[in-house]
Parts: C-alpha cells; structure tokens; sequence
C-alpha cells in the first residue's frame, strides 16, 4: 500500500483565506504489496508450467495447459495485481477484482476496517480488495501503543502517533489507510465536483477471458 505526501509545493495560503477552506490532498493509491508479489510469483510459476506442457506435452495435453493457463491468468491478475484505491480530490475510485466502482466523496457514507476494509456508499457496501486487514499486524499495532504509552511519564503518547515522532503513525496499516481516506472524506464532501453518485463497471477485460478459458477447459475435460 503506498500512500504519497500532500503535495508540498501549493503556495502558501495568504492571512485573508477564510480558515474554513477546506485542506487539499495529492491523489493517493493504495495496493497491497504482499498480494501483488504472490500474484507475481504466481504468474511466474504456472507460466513455467504451463508453457513447458504446451512444448513437451503429448496428446491433449498442450490444449488443457492452454486452457488451464487461458483461465488461470486472468484469476490470478484480477485477485492479485489488479486490486487498487484511488483516491483524489473528488472521487474514490476502488479498482476490485472483477468490477471498478468510482465513488463521488459526497455519495461516501463511511468507511471501516473490521474484518474486511469496506466502503458504505449509496446504500451498499464495496469491499477495498487493495486494503487487506491483517489481525497480526492490528495485534502487533496495539501492542506498541500500549507499551509506547506505558514508557511515557507524562502522558503524551497518544494511540496513534508518538509525542517524540509525530511522523510516525502507530497503527496497523490498514487502520491507518482507512483513517487517511475517512478524512479525506469528510474534508472534500462539500466540493463542487465531489457530488455524485456511484458508478460500477464490470471488469468484462478480465471476465471474458476467464470464462472463456473456463469453457474451453471444460470443453477439453469432456471429450477426454
């Protein structure tokens, strides 16, 4: 997950802006390192696989390993690599596996991380596929707050960040993401382009060749 500073080169804001101007953000993306490397090796091994049985397969064999890697990739891409939030000044753009949603800041009704990161909008709930919640990593998150906490005599260290690094954000990552984007919801809301409602895509890139892969290797399953 990658989340960019706010964009430090804005000129200074002059003394006779109104202080309820609302603050601005730089666009920000958020994926999941861990999930993209595994799609990656993933990727990397049933290509191996697979392209070695089309070569020295016999018989059926190099249909099936077309097949298998024409379904595969594509499952492989949508759950590993293509998972992305994009967040900007108007919009959150959620890129899931199979469908991308494009949620107006003022259509969003809230955000949490539980089990699952998810998005409330427009009376339903989107999934953040991008944002995974891991308990080990919460867990651990906690456990430095609590000691953070105990070690400061004058009681300065909050849940969140440090009072010796207030850079330095002591949540788990996936809380902090959700922290980040709930702020930046509630800042923009108001914007003139940030009204709307939502809008879903179905991802028929990445659909069409997985249910064609699925068809023709069930197609080879029957005739053998």
């Amino acid at each position: 997950m990658t989340s960019p500073d706010d964009d430090s080169s804005a000129p200074a804001a002059s003394s006779s802006v109104p202080s309820s101007v609302p603050e601005t953000f730089s666009d920000r993306v958020y994926r999941s390192p861990s999930g993209i490397g595994a799609g990656v090796l993933l990727l990397a091994l049933s290509g191996w696989l697979g392209i070695d049985a089309m070569i020295r397969g016999e018989g059926r064999t190099p249909w099936l390993a077309l097949a298998g890697l024409l379904f595969a990739v594509p499952v492989v891409i949508a759950f590993t690599v293509r998972p992305a939030v994009y967040a900007g000044q108007d919009r959150l753009l959620v890129r899931n596996p199979f469908r991308t949603v494009t949620l107006p800041w003022a259509s969003v009704e809230g955000l949490r991380a539980g089990y699952t990161s998810e998005v409330l909008a427009g009376g339903a709930k989107y999934q953040l596929w991008a944002i995974p919640v891991s308990l080990r990593q919460r867990k651990r998150a906690a456990r430095q707050q609590t000691r953070a906490a105990s070690e400061d005599p004058f009681h300065r260290t909050s849940a969140h960040v440090s009072a010796d690094k207030a850079g330095e954000d002591r949540r788990a990552p996936s809380d902090a993401a959700i922290g980040d984007l709930r702020e930046m919801a509630e800042l923009n809301a108001q914007r003139d382009g940030a009204q709307g409602a939502p809008e879903v895509r179905w991802a028929f890139e990445v659909i069409a060749p997985t249910l064609a892969g699925a068809v023709l290797l069930i197609i080879m399953l029957a005739i053998g």
